[in-house]
């Protein structure tokens, strides 16, 4: 009985900190012309701002 009660507790406690991501991959090219891949992940809100920023630099 208690097993069960502390999984359910797990579940709520996942539940309310799920949130939706995404990846973001960036490529650079290096000087000597080979390129180099920066990934980041960010919450789904927060994509916009980011894009502007990396347009920016």
């Amino acid at each position: 009985m208690a097993k069960q009660q502390s999984f359910g507790d797990k579940i709520r406690k996942r539940k309310e900190t799920v949130r939706v991501m995404a990846k973001l991959v960036v490529a650079e090219k290096k000087p000597n012309g080979q390129y180099r891949y920066r990934e980041k992940v960010v919450p789904l809100p927060e994509v916009e701002g980011e894009l502007k920023a990396l347009r920016a630099a």
